[in-house]
């Protein structure tokens, strides 16, 4: 006779993970002391990492059964990692996390609380993020502020990353978003249900360095603004139709006041400024059109996310 599956966690966390070597261990200790009431898996996905991580995770998959490792084939970036663990979480509600413990894991106990209450999704929005440069602390607050704007998502909360608690049926919804450059946090607001917030301190990274430096941030918010808004789009043509009325005016106006004897032509600076200004203008808009076409193509190849190497976890007989 065949021995019943076993039965699905409750909670799913869902932690991507890229050269966290040193951080690890102390991130699952915390992690399982924060939830140790409840009946739940863990699922670290390595983002491809290059240092001892993968070996790291073998040693903890193999003293805690509730630990699930996969491994990506290659480093695809934080949010195809995290669309890995999310397919992969079995759990009735699921929590995304990063492994670099600036979020706290303590946290989720709230977020569960929450969802028990009746949410489907709990956001955790970082009240306080200690030891992060001002420069970078102004571009995402510019970035989150605009974007709350521009991407017609009323629910959209400010400051939030990646952490926060989903309920199964929210999550088919998400996972079930077919397309490819994903931002997920923008995704999980879009699909609706009953959302809400928490609010956190966040702390200083236990171990490395960050993995998203200002050029990944500023790829992430690329990908943010367009895959939820065209207003890129539409002020290059508004920009385009304010130049072209300008000089549908300015032409009859220069030709009367050179006919009146009121306007004489003295060197080319100007011009060179103006044709400078326009042809930049230009090439601005092509570059936005161009970003969007990218998108497009990209899309229409209809290549996997991701593509997972391994999954490593306990046997179901303990062995």
């Amino acid at each position: 006779m065949t021995s019943a599956a076993p039965r699905p966690p409750v909670i799913s966390i869902v932690a991507p993970a890229f050269n966290e070597e040193d951080g690890l261990r102390e991130f699952c200790t915390r992690m399982a002391q924060a939830v140790a009431d409840e009946d739940y898996e863990l699922i670290i996905v390595d983002d491809g990492s290059t240092d001892r991580t993968p070996e790291v995770l073998a040693e903890i998959v193999a003293a805690d059964p509730r630990v699930r490792a996969a491994r990506l084939s290659r480093n695809f970036g934080h949010q195809a990692a995290l669309t890995a663990g999310l397919t992969l979480a079995r759990g009735e509600a699921v929590i995304s996390i990063d492994a670099d413990l600036q979020d706290p894991p303590e946290v989720a106990r709230e977020l569960i609380a929450r969802w028990r209450a009746g949410a489907d999704v709990v956001h955790a929005v970082r009240h306080v993020r200690p030891g992060e440069p001002r420069m970078r602390l102004l571009a995402i607050r510019v970035f989150y502020r605009a974007f709350g704007r521009i991407s017609g998502l009323e629910n959209y909360p400010g400051n939030a990353g990646d952490f926060r608690l989903i309920s199964r049926r929210a999550l088919d919804a998400v996972v079930a978003l077919p397309e490819r450059n994903r931002f997920v946090r923008g995704l999980v607001s879009w699909v609706g249900y009953r959302q809400e917030s928490v609010e956190y301190e966040r702390d200083e990274r236990f171990a490395g360095v960050s993995k998203y430096p200002l050029s990944k941030l500023a790829q992430l918010a690329a990908d943010g603004v367009i895959s939820f808004s065209t207003l890129p789009l539409r002020i290059s043509s508004l920009v385009g139709i304010a130049c072209s009325i300008a000089a549908f005016v300015a032409i009859p106006v220069v030709v009367g006041l050179r006919l009146a004897g009121l306007y004489e032509v003295t060197g080319v600076a100007s011009i060179h400024i103006l044709v400078l200004g326009l042809g930049g203008l230009q090439l601005t808009s092509l570059g936005i059109v161009g970003e969007y076409l990218a998108r497009a193509y990209d899309e229409s190849k209809a290549r996997p996310t991701f593509i997972i190497e391994s999954v490593t976890e306990a046997r179901p007989d303990g062995a």
